[in-house]
């Protein structure tokens, strides 16, 4: 490849786009309209942080816009900052009152910040603009519910699952609602009624496992529940916790310790799996792990008293009588009253030979025995009940040392429902989608899906040759920018702009800044600082691709907004497996910007047929257009061209399925999941029914 093309004399001068900062310095009035919609596409790809930046930069120039103040709400609400979206749509409402999304979310903020009245009035202010929006009457239920008005809340479900017969998140929340009722019947019917509407539910299939669990002792369906909830969703360390409660009641030690193993595995900073796993492996004699892993619950909480009385007892069996006595006496220190203690250093402080210390300990434990005699017999909170095999993590009676450890919703499964309403509705069903195009950028996520880093030669090259100052990774799992990010590109949007003014037929500023500006998500700038690129000619076919990249992203946001979807609470409620646009949307306008994009990838292989992220990226664009024979065609190429493309194989399987082939589905889903994508073997799960 020849980079000195990048640099080559261009001919005439490239319009340089106003930049967000400097136009702030040097102009009097900031393009609100432009700024505004790049923030909303930040919004659109989750760059929460980078968004509000945006929305601030608009509400400097016009206060008094409402527009700005709801989509920073948006944006704070994602972030967690429940006050300050709430605040934010107080003037927003103030400014236009007929924002009705404006309500969902202050609701939503409210709810969170417990105030549930206000919660009920923002979302009865919804209804009366949209009486029949399932998702205001939804949350409206909960709000209700939480607000302990339960005649109410009742009424309010009755109205939605009437209104929405097919509704599955209805009949989920409903059945948490009885649950808190003591109501177990209808709790189950209508989590029965969920998994009638969607079978592949793994939450429904967890929550009907508790049930049947915990009220009607049903051990042997609850794990046939559980172990399909498991199949469904394999990445839920919580499924693993509940199955292994069930298997140690079933006296299945066996099958909860690898449970247990399991999730700390895939979550070692989870102390209940630590804690349950030393218990069961003292049952079985397993001394030295036991001890190993009430080490690793006292690293992660050093104030865990249970596992420090645990190890103790360990220590003492294998003979490390120093190290009991140390932990018996972080016991007494925490529990000076408890008789127990004291009687259990008394024996290691004999065996060890401070025959003294051990005399004083036994006489404090029969001390503290006598005391309680005196008061008669235990309370029901201070004696540990023999029957229950299981102790809840609120509860710190000390008797329960040796009891496996639940959260303390486990028997009611309290608290799930609201905590997944909160912006989060959209979420709840699990989408087949397929995997993300492939783009350039410097800093690339972490994620539990390991499909190994993407190698091109020709990115190397260019990370070699130094014309940029950081590297470049090609990747579809980018990382969100920070605030130090943001500042830092657009510090560098600066620069290279100053670089430009200087020389202007200098084409590595551009790529820079294009780069800059990608990730700050101003795609406008973005493409024409990559169209000046490929104006000088040369075979740079990353301008091409990034090109490609951009526009698509760009079409992407133009149709969500065109949609009316604005990044919140929105659900895409059918239209098929590979996205299903509105009708209305493709117009000629959008299928000429498709063809743009396809150009440019056409453009990419025509320089450089043997890199195989065009043909991939060029697959997902022809599914969107439903071409899935030329589809088939590009994801085929790119496998040809790199033979471990996980991507790829997930992909061209979900075309295999959409086009009713199910062997070949079968077969490259299958490949997926042995590459490292989890969630095809989910897929494979449906189709094979």
């Amino acid at each position: 490849m020849s980079y000195s093309k990048i640099t080559a004399s261009a001919g005439k001068t490239l319009f340089i786009v106003p930049m967000l900062l400097l136009a702030f310095a040097a102009k009097a009035q900031l393009n609100t309209d432009r700024i505004m919609n790049i923030g909303r596409n930040a919004l659109y790809f989750e760059d929460y942080v980078l968004a509000i930046q945006y929305f601030n930069q608009v509400i400097k120039v016009k206060p008094y816009m409402a527009e700005p103040y709801f989509f920073r709400a948006v944006a704070k609400i994602r972030l967690e900052d429940y006050k300050g979206a709430e605040s934010d749509c107080d003037i927003s409402i103030e400014y236009n009152p007929f924002i009705i999304d404006a309500y969902r979310v202050r609701g939503a903020a409210r709810q969170s910040r417990g105030d549930f009245k206000g919660a009920i009035e923002d979302y009865s202010k919804g209804l009366e603009y949209m009486p029949e929006d399932r998702y205001f009457l939804l949350q409206k239920a909960i709000a209700e519910a939480e607000d302990k008005q339960y005649a109410q809340a009742d009424s309010t479900y009755s109205v939605l699952v009437e209104s929405n017969p097919s509704f599955y998140e209805a009949y989920i929340s409903r059945s948490q609602f009885h649950m808190e009722r003591k109501d177990t019947l209808r709790a189950i019917q209508d989590i029965d009624k969920a998994l009638e509407i969607d079978k592949y539910s793994s939450y429904g299939y967890a929550m009907r496992a508790l049930l049947r669990f915990q009220f009607k002792h049903e051990t042997d369906s609850a794990l046939a529940d559980m172990d399909e909830a498991i199949k469904l969703d394999p990445k839920m360390s919580g499924y693993y916790i509940n199955r292994a409660v069930m298997r140690y009641y079933a006296e299945n030690l066996r099958g909860a310790m690898d449970d247990y193993t399991h999730v700390t595995e895939v979550d070692p900073m989870n102390t209940q799996a630590w804690y349950n796993r030393g218990l069961l492996r003292m049952q079985v004699g397993e001394y030295n792990g036991a001890a190993d892993d009430f080490s690793n619950v006292i690293k992660l909480e050093p104030d865990n008293i249970f596992a420090y009385y645990n190890r103790a007892i360990i220590r003492d069996r294998i003979g490390n009588w120093r190290g009991a006595i140390t932990d018996y006496s972080k016991v007494i220190e925490a529990y000076p009253d408890y008789a127990g203690a004291y009687y259990a250093r008394s024996e290691v402080r004999r065996k060890s030979g401070d025959t003294a210390g051990g005399k004083a300990d036994y006489a404090k434990a029969l001390a503290l025995i006598d005391k309680e005699k005196e008061k008669g017999s235990p309370t029901k909170d201070e004696a540990a009940d023999d029957n229950e095999k299981v102790r809840k993590e609120s509860d710190k009676n000390i008797n329960k040392f040796d009891r496996l450890l639940v959260a303390d919703n486990f028997n009611s499964i309290e608290g799930e429902y609201d905590s997944d309403i909160r912006g989060r509705i959209q979420d709840r069903n699990m989408k087949v989608e397929l995997e993300p195009s492939f783009t350039l950028t410097y800093y690339e996520k972490e994620s539990e899906i390991n499909t190994g880093h993407k190698y091109s030669r020709a990115l190397d090259e260019l990370n070699r040759s130094g014309l940029l100052p950081r590297r470049l990774y090609i990747t579809n799992r980018e990382a969100p920018l920070d605030s130090a990010m943001i500042a830092r590109h657009f510090n560098s949007i600066n620069d290279n702009s100053k670089l430009i003014e200087i020389n202007p037929n200098n084409l590595i500023p551009y790529l820079a800044r294009a780069i800059d500006f990608i990730l700050i998500q101003d795609y406008t700038g973005a493409i024409e600082d990559l169209s000046r690129i490929t104006a000088a000619g040369g075979d740079f076919f990353f301008a091409y691709f990034l090109r490609a990249v951009v526009r698509y992203r760009y079409i992407e946001y133009l149709m969500s907004s065109d949609s009316g979807s604005d990044g919140y609470i929105t659900v895409n409620s059918g239209g098929g497996m590979f996205g299903g646009k509105d009708a209305g949307l493709n117009s000629r306008a959008v299928n000429l910007e498709y063809e743009m994009v396809l150009r440019d990838y056409d453009k990419v292989i025509e320089l450089a047929p043997d890199f195989p992220y065009t043909y991939f990226n060029r697959g997902n664009i022809r599914c969107e257009q439903k071409d899935f024979t030329a589809a088939l065609a590009d994801y085929t190429r790119a496998i040809e061209l790199y033979p471990d493309f996980a991507e790829a194989y997930l992909n061209r399987g979900l075309v295999y399925v959409y086009m009713g082939e199910n062997e070949k589905s079968v077969a490259d889903l299958s490949k997926a999941g042995e590459l490292g994508i989890i969630s095809a073997y989910n897929i494979l799960k449906r189709i094979g029914e």
